[in-house]
């Protein structure tokens, strides 16, 4: 393992002491935990918005935290999920009257410490709602949505998020056009390297060399299929059109595209994929309406990328493209 870092064990800390002193106006922490993160910019009389989750996949989760997205994050270890406590703690500090949103991906351990963390904020009257992304289409068949993982996609989630609840609309609206948005969100992914936990020093699974695995999740949850490296177009052709299915896109769609790398994949690479995706989007006379390239949620340091589809209609075009602006994240508004 070769790696910039000083104690494995303080990994994590280590990271949120140097995101804390770059972004100083931006994010704070509260109840003396740097893994209860906050945005410096409260709104009263919104709706709070909060996810939570394992580190290792910057700028997934914490890095959504600011103006026009999210207003808190829980943080756990290195794929490790937050605690109940911390999330209560977090709950607690971004509440402004209008009750908080959770919104997180579907992992079992962070669906019971949030769905814990609920109970305790009930004592401080504070009411919530839970939005779980679960868009990686390689992690179950289509009718049991309810057991795919959440990964990049859930980019669209917080956005259209929120959006919303900057527009002040009240919990129960902003939890419906977020649920919207992740029921219109697929991701499928592929793996061309392992990856290594700082705290083990040793790679988490095997990838070996010219091979990759379709459908591989960002913690090294097994995929679909072990096959020889495949080209760049060969790839999309084969994960593309399953996202496209399962969406139940047709002609004359609307669509956000997310090419996302998985950490140590160039971005020459993730627009070398976005390439073949807008070939096949004009081939089947789909309107790509927005499209977003890079590191979105990430695996350490995994060679691989991921492909997002989001379809829209004009509800979601309004929430997808309002401006936001995090520490990690800027986005214009689309004219």
């Amino acid at each position: 393992m070769q790696r910039l870092l000083n104690n494995p064990e303080h990994y994590v800390d280590d990271m949120l002491e140097g995101i804390y002193a770059a972004y100083p106006d931006r994010v704070t922490y509260v109840e003396n935990d740097p893994r209860c993160y906050v945005s410096t910019h409260k709104k009263e009389g919104k709706v709070g918005l909060m996810t939570g989750g394992g580190s290792g996949h910057l700028p997934l989760f914490l890095g959504y935290v600011g103006d026009g997205m999210l207003d808190g994050c829980a943080i756990g270890g290195v794929f490790q999920s937050p605690s109940a406590e911390q999330i209560a703690n977090v709950t607690k500090a971004i509440d402004s009257g209008a009750g908080v949103l959770y919104v997180y991906g579907n992992y079992s351990g962070d669906i019971m410490n949030f769905e814990m963390a609920e109970e305790l904020v009930e004592f401080d009257d504070i009411t919530c709602k839970h939005v779980v992304g679960n868009d990686d289409v390689a992690s179950a068949p289509k009718g049991e949505e309810d057991k795919r993982r959440g990964v990049a996609g859930i980019y669209f989630v917080f956005k259209c998020a929120g959006a919303a609840a900057d527009a002040m609309l009240p919990l129960d609206e902003v939890a419906r056009i977020t649920q919207k948005a992740a029921d219109h969100v697929r991701t499928f992914g592929v793996a061309l390297s392992p990856t290594t936990i700082p705290e083990n020093g040793k790679a988490n699974f095997e990838v070996k060399p010219g091979e990759m695995e379709i459908g591989m999740g960002i913690h090294g949850e097994p995929g679909v299929e072990v096959c020889p490296l495949k080209t760049a177009d060969d790839t999309v052709d084969a994960i593309l059109p399953q996202i496209l299915e399962d969406l139940e896109t047709k002609e004359g769609d609307e669509v956000a595209v997310l090419i996302n790398g998985l950490g140590s994949t160039p971005m020459e690479e993730l627009y070398i994929l976005y390439r073949r995706v807008a070939q096949i989007l004009k081939e089947k006379k789909i309107s790509v309406y927005f499209t977003k390239i890079g590191e979105l949620a990430t695996s350490m340091d995994m060679i691989g990328a991921s492909i997002s589809v989001m379809t829209l209609d004009d509800e979601l075009k309004t929430y997808l493209s309002t401006e936001a602006d995090t520490p990690f994240i800027h986005q214009n508004a689309l004219q």
